[in-house]
């Protein structure tokens, strides 16, 4: 159902802009004919609107690995920074379930740890939706924030690094088999102010795998058992991914950058003082919209990445799309 669904919406969208770049060039040809400016410049306009989506789209049609159309889990860790960090991954966190918000995903947080003073230490969201994975898994890897902090009285310039990692949802067609003899299965009383994702309740679970020492945790639901079995879909889908990464070349480069969440490791950089400037360290687009970037303007950095993994070539600089 859910490849009918994609392609039923691929083939509605082929159709849609095909009858609308027809109309569009029907209303030019009328509005030179009648030396209309006014209706060939609204015209030119809606053109160049299809050509930004038919662009996204062929970008989404090679989407096409084994896990990019499933769920994702997003992480988010505070590196090195203290508080400043801790704010930073906070505010990384909304930048990315805006992004979610303003493409209809819908989200669920899994876990919080919240900062000793502000900000979090991680989390874990899940994000649902058609292709999910296949865009956010141009995010991972190591953030740095440069900009005067908020928290020192002295008003200084402070860089501030967190990370972000992002796994599948693994479905009913990939099979992962995990013994409970491999993993050892803590549960702890949950962290955090209590409320809607967090609550004070002996449920949070934690399961480690033996081996690869991955570890998850789970304190979403009041019930132990609930956690229990989200932590086990968490486990297995952090497991296929680190298989996935195997299977692919370049993964190699990004699963050693996470060894560090510091200098030299990053991404991509935002800068707010001493001037406006977000560049990703991949594919050299730089744009000075910093604002509209934290508040889940991310198309473009997706768009530039899985283009150049598609298409190959060197990383250049790229000003402002704007």
């Amino acid at each position: 159902m859910q490849e009918r669904t994609g392609l039923e919406d691929s083939l509605t969208a082929i159709g849609r802009i095909e009858q609308e770049v027809d109309d569009q060039v029907t209303m030019i040809e009328l509005g030179e004919a009648e030396s209309d400016q006014g209706v060939i410049a609204e015209a030119e306009a809606t053109l160049k609107k299809l050509k930004a989506e038919v662009e996204r789209r062929q970008l989404e049609a090679l989407l096409s690995g084994e896990a990019d159309q499933n769920d994702t889990y997003l992480e988010v860790h505070a590196g090195a920074g203290g508080t400043e960090s801790q704010d930073w991954a906070n505010m990384l966190l909304r930048m990315y379930t805006r992004w979610a918000e303003q493409h209809g995903f819908k989200i669920e947080y899994l876990e919080e740890t919240e900062g000793e003073e502000a900000g979090i230490k991680s989390a874990t969201i899940q994000v649902k939706g058609h292709n999910a994975y296949g865009w956010l898994k141009t995010e991972r890897g190591v953030h740095r924030l440069v900009r005067i902090s908020p928290f020192d009285s002295n008003a200084r310039r402070h860089t501030s690094f967190a990370s972000v990692d992002v796994y599948p949802v693994i479905d009913d067609r990939i099979v992962i088999d995990v013994k409970e003899a491999d993993v050892r299965i803590d549960t702890m009383r949950s962290q955090g102010a209590g409320g809607q994702h967090v609550n004070k309740t002996e449920s949070a679970v934690r399961i480690t795998h033996i081996a690869s020492g991955v570890a998850v945790v789970c304190q979403a639901e009041r019930s132990q058992h609930k956690n229990r079995a989200t932590a086990w879909n968490m486990l297995r889908a952090r497991l296929y991914e680190i298989e996935l990464k195997k299977r692919e070349a370049a993964a190699a480069a990004d699963f050693e950058a996470k060894s560090d969440i510091g200098w030299g490791h990053q991404i991509r950089s935002y800068v707010l003082q001493p001037y406006q400037m977000v560049k990703d360290l991949r594919t050299g687009l730089t744009t000075s919209d910093t604002g509209g970037v934290l508040d889940g303007d991310l198309d473009r950095f997706m768009e530039a990445t899985l283009a150049q993994k598609a298409f190959g070539g060197e990383p250049g600089e790229i000003e402002d799309v704007d």
